[in-house]
């Protein structure tokens, strides 16, 4: 069984989720949306998730799947280990930003 990594970007998109969500919502919603998220991480991980792969017009090679209104994208690590590239709202789908997250 594999496991996941949370690449750099992530911790970054992570954190920008946390405190939106804090802010609008609360800490209790934040924290829980957080949780729900590393929880689609594991999944993921653990092959529970269908794998989309990322559509051919993106550049670049990896899937994807949904999580509430995010969505996530991951690639496979060369030990076999998913490596979690970024978390983006999906009114944030904008591939310039989506790359820079991939390719970093």
């Amino acid at each position: 069984m594999s496991e996941f990594r949370v690449q750099i970007a992530t911790v970054e998109r992570i954190d920008e989720i946390y405190r939106y969500t804090e802010s609008t919502w609360g800490a209790d919603q934040a924290a829980r949306y957080i949780r729900g998220l590393f929880a689609r991480f594991e999944a993921i991980a653990a092959r529970h998730v269908v794998w989309h792969a990322i559509p051919a017009e993106f550049g670049v090679e990896g899937f994807v799947c949904r999580y509430q209104q995010h969505l996530i994208y991951w690639k496979i690590l060369g030990d076999g280990d998913v490596g979690i590239v970024t978390v983006l709202h999906e009114r944030m789908h904008q591939i310039e930003r989506f790359r820079a997250d991939f390719e970093g």
